[in-house]
């Protein structure tokens, strides 16, 4: 009748799988303000391109008027314009941030061995 139980296993195993992170290269506190800002924009962008060609339906012929209500119906003009870029599953920005730890280690050794054997 209701849901099974997960183990806590599975709870993570499903987390890992479904939760999102941005891995664009900006800060996630500014893309918090950014995203909505850029949407919002490209919206107004779309809305101010449509009312347009609306403004100038009195002067246009039977066919070049239904070319405008088609294109401002199927939203034509938001073609091309700004699309966020999808985030990365959880499970696969741990992988990269895990293996670039192990590159990492022991860097400042190795670079001192190096270094010493050049002298």
């Amino acid at each position: 009748m209701g849901k099974d139980r997960k183990s806590p296993q599975e709870k993570k195993a499903l987390s890992l799988k479904r939760d999102r992170r941005n891995t664009f290269g900006e800060s996630p506190h500014a893309a918090r303000k950014s995203i909505p800002l850029r949407k919002a924009k490209e919206n107004r962008r779309v809305r101010h391109e449509n009312n347009q060609a609306l403004a100038n339906v009195e002067q246009l012929d039977a066919a070049a008027l239904e070319l405008v209500e088609s294109s401002v119906r199927h939203n034509t003009a938001r073609l091309g314009g700004w699309a966020k870029s999808p985030d990365e599953p959880l499970a696969a920005v741990i992988e990269r941030k895990v293996a670039r730890r192990n590159r990492n280690e022991g860097r400042k050794v190795r670079n001192r061995i190096a270094h010493s054997d050049v002298s």
